[in-house]
């Protein structure tokens, strides 16, 4: 239960950072603050649910397209994020290209790196008890 919760709030985490960092750099690609909870939610949702189809359907149907899960459930998760939510707005081609290429690089770096600092900070607690 404690790993799940983890891995929960790494992908939380990671959406979070994702999207903030993007909106900040490209242009078009707009975070409102007062949707943020419900854009991220929607968003790691969508990416949990996605991420496994598209790689089964992959696998199946084009297997030269593996490399390309991660941009394709991202950039769909996106979409979903901006028709459900009013806490992301996506505007013009270059907003979505550029947006899913950073949301992806940053979630995929978040998601490797947060366990590495989380993980870290736990070991270093257990150790001051004991």
């Amino acid at each position: 239960m404690i790993r799940f919760l983890v891995n929960t709030a790494i992908f939380l985490g990671s959406a979070a950072l994702g999207l903030w960092i993007t909106s900040l750099i490209v242009e078009g690609f707009d975070m409102q603050w007062q949707g943020l909870v419900i854009a991220v939610l929607i968003f790691t949702v969508a990416q949990a649910i996605l991420s496994p189809f598209i790689l089964k359907m992959t696998r199946r149907y084009a297997q030269a397209f593996l490399g390309g899960v991660g941009l394709v459930s991202t950039f769909v998760a996106l979409l979903l994020t901006t028709l459900f939510s009013d806490g992301l707005v996506i505007d013009g081609a270059t907003a979505w290209v550029i947006g899913t290429l950073l949301v992806w690089l940053i979630t995929a770096l978040a998601t490797w790196l947060l366990p590495l600092f989380l993980l870290k900070e736990a070991v270093e607690e257990h150790k001051n008890k004991g």
